[in-house]
């Protein structure tokens, strides 16, 4: 009887909360977001560890699509090219950590791209049969080129090699949208099995420690930072920004898959665009 009525509870709660303005939307977004990260704040004192949750949360999201693919012997509902574009950006990264240094964000970084080159390779030889094409439409290229001109224009003030320094950008930039044409086709089948579902929770969660550590970094260096950018030092912002713009295009998602855990749905509806 006590979950009956928690989840008449949380029906009327997301029946509230979906009623109200965009604004409103909004503004109790941001503020959830600033109070998870006052918490934050306060209990975890090395903010490298947020680095650590976010590929490792990543990493439970990747169990969950090798778990779908290996006992279900299907991919429909996936989309390849936000995997190939997650392939990139971690490929990007560990080539980078040849000039940065090795240390366990490397190690994580080799495990996911091995994992998500073998959910490529199932996808596109195994079970090609099941994958839904036709809904995966959204073209890379119009993703990747903007990204190459931004890594061109901004990128971190260090003494890395310029290459390097370009590399990383991109992979920064493209890591904030990678995940589109898995939202996008999603959107066109708008109910969501369990495991891809988990999959891309997983991703918004891992993005929203990534976008706590660069907030509170520059938070807790506000005068050093202000310094660089009055120097015309662009990079720390445009991290910032692709960040933030990567865990609310996540949020929405999120919103979603949370409402549908809280009224035990297996299934996730998102609303067709």
């Amino acid at each position: 009887m006590g979950k009956k009525r928690g989840s008449h509870v949380d029906m009327l709660f997301f029946t509230l909360l979906r009623r109200q303005s965009m604004k409103i939307k909004v503004f109790l977004a941001m503020t959830a977001f600033i109070s998870s990260l006052v918490a934050l704040r306060s209990f975890v004192q090395n903010y490298n560890n947020f680095f650590v949750a976010a590929e490792s949360v990543h990493a439970v999201g990747i169990i969950a699509l090798i778990w779908k693919l290996t006992t279900r012997k299907t991919c429909s509902g996936l989309s390849l090219q936000t995997q190939e574009l997650t392939a990139l950006v971690l490929a990007v990264r560990i080539c980078c950590r040849f000039e940065i240094g090795h240390n366990i964000h490397t190690f994580l970084d080799i495990a996911s791209l091995v994992s998500t080159a073998w959910v490529i390779y199932m996808m596109r030889f195994k079970l090609y049969v099941t994958y839904n094409q036709h809904l995966d439409r959204t073209p890379k290229i119009c993703l990747l080129i903007p990204c190459g001109i931004m890594a061109v224009l901004v990128y971190p003030n260090t003494s890395l090699p310029l290459y390097t320094k370009m590399m990383w950008a991109f992979g920064v930039y493209l890591e904030a949208i990678m995940v589109l044409p898995q939202l996008h086709m999603m959107q066109r089948t708008q109910l969501i099995e369990p495991c891809t579902a988990l999959y891309v929770f997983a991703l918004g969660l891992s993005r929203f420690f990534g976008a706590a550590y660069w907030i509170l970094r520059v938070y807790e260096s506000t005068e050093a930072y202000l310094f660089l950018l009055g120097h015309g030092y662009l990079w720390v912002p445009m991290v910032l920004v692709a960040e933030t713009v990567q865990t609310f295009i996540l949020s929405d998602f999120c919103y979603y898959y949370s409402k549908s855990v809280l009224n035990g749905n297996l299934l996730v509806r998102v609303p067709r665009v």
